[in-house]
Order: structure tokens, then C-alpha cells, then sequence
């Protein structure tokens, strides 16, 4: 080849020109990095590496012959309405006082929501997944004698307090055959005119006789009436486009706000995805196009959550605030969204949508979060304090797998005192919903001064076997069943599940028993296994090595450190194999019915059965007027 010409400028045959050739490999090197670029974004769930305006897709407003149409993407996200309501309900109760019972009126705090279908900056700092932790957390309480473990209800309403007296009977009454209506004026006056007596003592004195009419209109307590959660997504396919949910990263969605009551701004930003640092720089954004940081009763905020480069949560990529105006239309006021630069800068007001009365979040598969970190974000969400969300979270720890990702629509219920002087709250009642399941937990005080909480079957909500007795929860490597085994490549049984962690993770006992084993075992590497009660052993293999003191013969408690995560015997990597066995047989550990732990006797089911009545009427019950300001 040459690069001389004799016919002129253009090349012939075999002579070539470095224009040409320099042009050639120029277009197909940027051809390959526009498409590398392209793909990458694209596998990582991102679909632009632009500003803030063209990312967001901070357009301009539809015209109104464009109104009714939508914008052409991969698929629609389904949008659910979400329920979050913190409100005050009032009932009356009777308690002890100086040994005197007076019936008072007492208010309660309720909180009915849907789980949070993403994590935020608000549940950052929960403590880790921990079993040891949640062993702790769901002890027993020992109340004091003067405690009341639940407060004594009653189905109508008092004005003021009404103080109580019990008397016996005379020894010499006999009560008549029948009762003339002159009898019973005269009884109904003698009552009346007692309560409101300035006291004194014998015949004429303050001291009557009184009854309750069990016939006087007043609805019967714990009568279900409907109602419940709403939130269900229905008819909506909730697939990933390419794959699974858990392989997936984050991914953008949107939560529509209305703002219940005249309050700062701040305030429920900070419960929807904002921290102090976003607040503040969105605040400086918008200083100049909003005349203050209270937002009206009415208003309405479009929050755009997306992932985030330094951190597993999402963060805020976009703020649209609205307001209602004299005619009740609601209108856009001002945008603030997230640069590639990390600041927020005034945008353009999002494409238009139907505002709801209520609240609706826009789901996205991706950002579903686990049980156990979707409890703590809907707690902190609506000011449960943090001691109450452990035993929440450490009650249900033995019925659900916490480390599963929630469902859209599941929905949590609570009942609590209201803040005393030292600002405590007791907790009374607390449901999960969790797909078509819902498990109750009810507060309940035996006569030894314990208060533990109960499932309507009079069980505490603790079991005697922990699922997942690794530091941690460990992750779910193969599940109980018919596998290829990794090694051996053969199809047979695997009679346990394997946790994978770190190795040196600690291993812990799932139960109280005796240590029947705890030595090598060929292909188990090094094995313990423990004997529990009603025919219930546990195994644990792999193990790096033995806690310290751990021999066959000695007994451990739930809890209790007997080893630490290895790879030891027929491993592929570090991991613990868990084992269950009832009766001999294996069993899958994740899905075995395990027996309670404590169960109440016969003698408190009249009590308990009041009880539970009794909470349900107040989860049932109309908000007073003095509803707190939605925690949304």
C-alpha cells in the first residue's frame, strides 16, 4: 500500500488517505464509548448521566389537547393509596387512686398505617438485624404493684369524675319478689340525690346503692363495625422488566403528600426522605419564590425519591409544593430539584396529575424494603419512640422472617397511653398485616405482677425456637428441600438451611436445651447439636470453631454463644448449616409451626377476653376533634 497519488487528490486502488483513515477509527471509537456509556447507565437503573432538569424530566406543562395523554415507557408503576393516620381518641376508665376507684376520661393514641415501601434517611441509623437483640427486647416486663397493665374501659362517656364507693349489703335486707315502678322512682331519686349530697354518714347520709343498667342503649364493646386499612393494590402487576426484585438497584419513585393541618414545612419533610442537610439546602432553593416555610392546611407536596451515590437509601431528587387557592383548585408554586453536582436549583413544575384527598405513593419493586426496616421507618415516621419499635419488632420476630421484603398494602396498627410527666407510653395493642395474614398482640398483666403481651389464643408472641440463630440473621444461601448439591453435583436432600456470613460470625443457641453433640462430623465439619423439650432438637454445622465452655452435656439458654461461622467439612464457603428436627424427622426451619413460648392459664380467659374486647372498641372508635396532625 501507498500513500502517493499520481491521478490528483483522491486515492485509488491500493493507496489510502490518514484523513480517511484518521475520520474511520475517531467515529467508531466514539460509537463504542456513546454505546459502553449507554449500556452501563442502563444496567445500573439509571437512564441519563444529564443535569437535574432533563433527569427529573422537568418539562414544560402539557398542553390541554396532550391532557389526557401519557408519556410512553417501559411500563406503569402502580400507585397505591397509603394510610397514615396518628389521631387521639378518648375513652372512659376506671383506676385506683388512694385506694378509691373513679372513672375518668383518658386519651389514647392510635396509629393505623401502611408499611413504608422505601427507606430513607429517617431509619439510616436503626440498630442492625440482631436475634440476640431481639431475645432482649421481648422479655417480660415486671410492673409495679401500683401499675395498671391495662386500663378499664368503659363503653359510654363520663363528664368530669365520678367517684366510686362499694358497700355490703345489710345482713337483714331481703330484696322483694317484684319491684313497683313507685319502688323504683323512689330508688332512682334516693341515688341521685346521694351523688350530689355533701356527705355525711348513717341513714341520711351519702352512702347508696347504684347499678348499671346493662339495657340503656350503650353499644356493646369490641363489636366489629368494618373498616380497616386501605392501600391493596389490586390488579396491578408489581415484576421487575429484566430482573428479580432482589438483584435489582434502587429505583425512582414518587409520593403525593397532603398536608392535614397548618405546620411548617420542615416537619413533614423530615418525615418523608428529608434530613436536616437536604432540608436546609432545599429551604435556601426556595426562599425567594415562597413567601414563608408553613405550609396551608390543603397543600400538597410531589416528593420524587431516587437512589442515592454514597448510601443504600433514597434521597429526595425532587420537590414540587402546591397550594390550594379561594376556588379549592390546587396550583403548582415551586419546584426545587436534585443536581448531578449534588445541590438543588428552582425546576420547572412537573407533568400534571389528579390529586387525590388521599395520600398515594407510586411503588417501585426495587425500593421495597425488608419487614424489619419497613417497621422502623413507618415508627419513626409517626413518633413512636425507638424502645417501643424493638419490642415491636422483637415480638413478631418469631412468627415472621424480618429480613423478607414487604408487599405493597401491608399495614401496621398500634395502641398507646398517652405520654405521662416523664413522657412514657405504655403499649397496648399492636397488628401487623402482612399480605392476606394478620397477627395480634395484646398487652396483658397476670396476677404475679408480669405484663407480656398475648395473641387472641391467650400465646405470647415469642417462641421457644429462634429461625435464623446467626449474628445478624445471616443471608438466606439455599433454602430446605431437593437440591444438586454444590459438591457432589447429585440430587438429594438438604435437610437444613444455609446462612451465609462473614466467618467468625457468632453463632447462637435457638433454644433452651442440653448439647448432645459437639465435635466433628464428617461432612458437617465442625457440628453441635442441642436437645430441646417436647422433641424439638437443633444442628449447627460448619462452624470455624466452639464458644468456650461448649461440650456435650452442658445446658444453654436461648441466646447463649455456643459457636462462630466457618467452612469447615463440605463447604463451598463460609456459611451456617441450621437444622431442625421434631421427633426425629427433618424440618424446614423457616416455615415449621414452632410451639409458643408462654401460654396464659384458664383461670385469666374472662379477664383477657374483656381485654381484648376493650382494645378493639378503641381501634374502632371515631377521632375526637382533637386529632393530631397527620404524621404525613
Amino acid at each position: 500500500m501507498t500513500v502517493q497519488s499520481t491521478d490528483g487528490e483522491i486515492p485509488h486502488g491500493r493507496e489510502l488517505s490518514f484523513a480517511w483513515l484518521t475520520g474511520t477509527v475517531m467515529t467508531g471509537l466514539t460509537s463504542v464509548l456513546l454505546m459502553g456509556a449507554a449500556l452501563y447507565v442502563s444496567f445500573n437503573g439509571q437512564d441519563t448521566f444529564s443535569t437535574a432538569y432533563e433527569a427529573l424530566q422537568l418539562i414544560t406543562r402539557p398542553s390541554d389537547d396532550a391532557a389526557g395523554s401519557q408519556v410512553k415507557g417501559d411500563r406503569i408503576r402502580p400507585v397505591a393509596q397509603t394510610k397514615s393516620e396518628l389521631e387521639v381518641v378518648e375513652a372512659s376508665i376506671r383506676e385506683v387512686v388512694d385506694g378509691r376507684a373513679m372513672i375518668k376520661k383518658q386519651p389514647f393514641v392510635r396509629v393505623k398505617a401502611t408499611l413504608a415501601t422505601a427507606a430513607t434517611a429517617l431509619s439510616e441509623d436503626i440498630p442492625n438485624y440482631d436475634p440476640v437483640a431481639l431475645i432482649d427486647a421481648s422479655q417480660p416486663i415486671a410492673a409495679s404493684a401500683d401499675q395498671e397493665a391495662n386500663p378499664e374501659i368503659y363503653g359510654t362517656d363520663v363528664e368530669g369524675e365520678v367517684q366510686i364507693r362499694t358497700v355490703a349489703l345489710p345482713a337483714s335486707f331481703v330484696p322483694m319478689a317484684a319491684i313497683s315502678d313507685q319502688i323504683a322512682a323512689s330508688y332512682v331519686r334516693q341515688s341521685v340525690e346521694s351523688v350530689f349530697s355533701d356527705g355525711g354518714s348513717g341513714e341520711s347520709g351519702s352512702i347508696a346503692l347504684a347499678y348499671a343498667d346493662p339495657g340503656t342503649g350503650i353499644r356493646d364493646l369490641g363489636v366489629v363495625t368494618g373498616g380497616g386499612l386501605s392501600g391493596v393494590a389490586e390488579n396491578v402487576s408489581i415484576v421487575p422488566k429484566t430482573k428479580s426484585a432482589d438483584e435489582a438497584g434502587l429505583g425512582r419513585s414518587e409520593r403525593v403528600v397532603m398536608v392535614r393541618d397548618d405546620g411548617p414545612l420542615k416537619d413533614t419533610l423530615l418525615k418523608n426522605g428529608f434530613d436536616d442537610q437536604t432540608y436546609d439546602m432545599v429551604a435556601a432553593t426556595l426562599k425567594n419564590v415562597l413567601n414563608s416555610a408553613n405550609m396551608p392546611r390543603g397543600a400538597r407536596l410531589r416528593i420524587l425519591m431516587g437512589p442515592s451515590r454514597t448510601s443504600e437509601t433514597l434521597i429526595p431528587h425532587r420537590l414540587s409544593i402546591y397550594f390550594p387557592n379561594s376556588n379549592g383548585d390546587i396550583k403548582h408554586a415551586a419546584t426545587a430539584a436534585l443536581t448531578d453536582r449534588g445541590n438543588y436549583v428552582l425546576g420547572l413544575a412537573p407533568p400534571e396529575i389528579a390529586f387525590a384527598e388521599e395520600d398515594t405513593e407510586q411503588i417501585n419493586v426495587n425500593n421495597l424494603p425488608s419487614v424489619y426496616r419497613s417497621i422502623w421507618e413507618t415508627a419513626r415516621k409517626h413518633d413512636i419512640d425507638d424502645s417501643v419499635t424493638s419490642r415491636i419488632v422483637a415480638m413478631f420476630a418469631y412468627d415472621v422472617d424480618l429480613t423478607k421484603k414487604i408487599s405493597a398494602g401491608d399495614s401496621i396498627e398500634i395502641l398507646e397511653t398517652e405520654k405521662d410527666a416523664d413522657g412514657h407510653q405504655d403499649l397496648l395493642y399492636v397488628a401487623l398485616h402482612l399480605g392476606s395474614t394478620k397477627r395480634e398482640l395484646f398487652r396483658f398483666r397476670t396476677s404475679d405482677g408480669v405484663v407480656d403481651y398475648f395473641d387472641p389464643d391467650g400465646e405470647t408472641g415469642k417462641r421457644f425456637l429462634t429461625r435464623r440463630p446467626v449474628q445478624g440473621g445471616g443471608r438466606l444461601a439455599s433454602r430446605f428441600g431437593y437440591r444438586v448439591h454444590p459438591i457432589f453435583k447429585s440430587r438429594r436432600l438438604h435437610t437444613g438451611v444455609d446462612l451465609a456470613a462473614k466467618s467468625g460470625t457468632p453463632i447462637y443457641a435457638a433454644g433452651d436445651g442440653v448439647i448432645e453433640k459437639a465435635q466433628w462430623v464428617s461432612g458437617y465439619g465442625r457440628y453441635i447439636s442441642i436437645k430441646h423439650v417436647n422433641g424439638f432438637e437443633t444442628a449447627y454445622a460448619h462452624q470455624t470453631r466452639f464458644a468456650e465452655g461448649i461440650k456435650a452435656g452442658v445446658r444453654v439458654k436461648q441466646g447463649q454463644l455456643i459457636g462462630y461461622v466457618g467452612s469447615t467439612g463440605n463447604s463451598t464457603g463460609p456459611h451456617l448449616h441450621f437444622e431442625i428436627k421434631v421427633n426425629g424427622r427433618f424440618v424446614d426451619p423457616l416455615s415449621v409451626k414452632l410451639p409458643r413460648d408462654k401460654s396464659l392459664s384458664a383461670q385469666y380467659d374472662g379477664a383477657f377476653s374483656q381485654t381484648i374486647s376493650q382494645i378493639r372498641d378503641l381501634m374502632e372508635r371515631d377521632a375526637k376533634p382533637m386529632t393530631v396532625a397527620s404524621a404525613d
